[in-house]
């Protein structure tokens, strides 16, 4: 399940890169599955069930969160997997919510609106 979270997950971060993102994206920023680093994997399968659990301890209730807030959480929980997965992580890994591009935003609540779907 936490492979096919993960799948989840980076699926909904391409499609939302090439939905949002002004302009080419960088080729890492849409990396093919089979090309995913193991850590960034393992991050994506982590996050996937933060948003589970998150749904899951709210009574399928967080699915009313505004898109702003979804997005939060997910960058919240990735800023986490960047400090578990780096020592020393890029500025723009561990960014503040506020500070993260437009495209970014946007991105992040599709991936929580991506989970929410897969567990339907």
């Amino acid at each position: 399940m936490a492979n096919e979270g993960a799948r989840v997950f980076r699926e909904a971060w391409t499609a939302g890169v090439r939905k949002h993102f002004p302009g080419e994206p960088k080729p890492s920023y849409v990396t093919p599955w089979e090309e995913t680093p193991e850590w960034e994997r393992e991050a994506a399968g982590a996050v996937y069930e933060q948003v589970r659990h998150f749904l899951d301890l709210s009574g399928g209730h967080a699915s009313r969160l505004s898109r702003e807030q979804k997005s939060r959480f997910v960058a919240t929980c990735w800023t986490a997997q960047m400090y578990k997965h780096f020592e020393d992580p890029k500025p723009g890994y561990v960014a503040d919510w506020p500070d993260l591009p437009d495209w970014q935003k946007e991105t992040d609540s599709d991936i929580f609106e991506a989970v929410e779907s897969s567990l339907k």
